[in-house]
């Protein structure tokens, strides 16, 4: 059985989705016969318990694994060379296009290539390796009239879904509000507040049905990380928020291609930009069917099956 020993970052500012990238594809490895262990940051010890298989379990860094997986920008590479002096194969999962020394890069994001990261790594690049969970591919969609996804990563950077809510709140044309946090979110007091005196917000923490959540939505205001792919996985058009460097490039293509809305949380016209495009999205259903479909068109979803085979490869 060939061991992967996974190395995801985690906190206040870069989010939890490295950690549920890595969560997909060790799931993926697992289902073909390997056996993966985590190394945590202990601010990732939530996430990591509610959403890790059983099969997935917390090693220390000197687990005896001939492969290891880093994900997160505080590995660098002399992480990296590092690893690789221990023995093992490296696979860098990445999203900026920064320096690497190992055998192997995943960048999912849209139009990748080999030109994106010189060197002697093989270079997985572009939509054919976004990796998303086998329930965004098996749930269908049964949106619900003005019902909103609001799913702004579970860590809430710098309090984005009080922020948005706030813009939410004094516009008549939604009727029920799906909220999605963490359970160490900055806006979690908030929506408890807001969903006790308003009936048509429904606060889930740390949801493991975001699948069922995307299915009722008619439309999401979403964050750009790897969740605007699942999104995109099941036709559900939205407004993608940027909160970080890092989602600037795949929040720009998803609009270019029609198949959604951006906003930057971080310019000043944010406010204006978001309100604009909540209303659009809210009061024209051609839209919406318009942008589901090219949503759906961009990612077929089978990128974990992908990169499990070609880490497997290196073994």
């Amino acid at each position: 059985m060939t061991r992967v020993l996974f190395l995801p970052d985690f906190g206040t500012t870069v989010g939890g989705g490295h950690v549920m990238r890595c969560l997909t594809l060790a799931n993926e490895l697992v289902r073909n016969g390997a056996s993966c262990g985590f190394v945590l940051l202990p601010e990732a010890q939530s996430i990591f318990a509610t959403f890790a298989s059983r099969a997935v379990e917390v090693v220390s860094k000197d687990w005896p694994a001939p492969i290891a997986v880093i994900d997160g920008y505080d590995y660098g590479v002399d992480h990296e060379r590092a690893l690789s002096a221990q023995g093992r194969k490296v696979c860098a999962l990445d999203d900026l296009m920064r320096k690497h020394d190992c055998d192997l890069i995943v960048d999912a994001s849209p139009g990748r290539t080999l030109l994106a990261y010189p060197g002697r790594a093989k270079v997985l690049g572009g939509l054919d390796y976004v990796m998303v969970r086998p329930e965004f591919l098996e749930t269908p969609r049964a949106p619900e009239d003005g019902r909103i996804l609001v799913s702004l990563g579970l860590t809430d950077l710098g309090g984005i879904t009080r922020r948005v809510l706030k813009l939410m709140e004094d516009m008549p044309c939604w009727t029920a509000a799906d909220v999605v946090l963490g359970d160490g979110a900055e806006s979690l007091s908030y929506v408890q507040e807001l969903a006790a005196r308003d009936p048509r917000v429904t606060l889930h923490v740390n949801s493991r049905d975001m699948a069922g959540l995307i299915a009722r939505a008619s439309f999401a205001v979403g964050a750009g990380g790897g969740s605007l792919w699942e999104r995109c996985v099941m036709g559900l058009p939205g407004v993608t928020v940027v909160l970080a460097d890092n989602q600037i490039h795949q929040a720009h293509f998803t609009a270019d291609q029609r198949a959604g809305f951006s906003a930057d949380a971080r310019e000043q016209c944010f406010a204006t930009d978001f309100v604009q495009a909540f209303d659009i999205l809210a009061n024209n259903a051609v839209i919406r069917r318009a942008m589901s479909t090219r949503a759906a068109a961009l990612v077929d979803g089978q990128g974990a099956a992908r990169v499990a085979a070609e880490i497997l490869s290196l073994a």
